[in-house]
């Protein structure tokens, strides 16, 4: 009998409030790793409002990709996704590795929540010349056009 290899698929994410990727990466490095460490996690994360039924496709490596002023701009590997209650209602927290990873950017349409995005359209990481550099120091470079 064959196994049936899992695919790997990604969900996209507005980043609400952020002009650019130093504020997310200023944002998850303070006040979400307060937040992260009070409700015993080591990492940064997201809470979303519902578990996506496809969790097990999106743990098989999928990241999570956030939509800044339209644009598909950065990404974070998803670690783990948990069910968690909060005073009687059940949100679902997205565990992220803390390293952002550019991609090339691409237009996204306003939507609510977040979407499902499949591999094979997902966008391809920018050529990480200075892999060291912190992402929002790649987001400038790119945009002076020295990327």
């Amino acid at each position: 009998m064959e196994s049936q290899t899992v695919k790997k698929l990604h969900l996209k994410k507005l980043c609400v409030g952020a002009s650019d990727i130093s504020d997310l990466e200023h944002w998850q490095q303070g006040r979400c790793m307060l937040l992260a460490d009070a409700m015993g996690y080591d990492v940064p994360f997201h809470r979303t409002r519902r578990m996506p039924r496809r969790r097990e496709e999106i743990l098989n490596g999928g990241s999570l990709y956030w939509v800044i002023k339209r644009r598909i701009t950065v990404r974070q590997h998803v670690i783990d996704m948990l069910n968690v209650d909060v005073e009687g209602t059940t949100y679902c927290d997205i565990l992220l590795h803390p390293k952002l990873f550019l991609v090339e950017p691409r237009h996204a349409r306003p939507f609510q929540g977040w979407r499902y995005l499949d591999d094979d359209v997902a966008p391809s990481d920018l050529n990480a010349a200075g892999a060291d550099m912190p992402a929002s120091m790649l987001a400038e470079l790119e945009d002076l056009g020295l990327l």
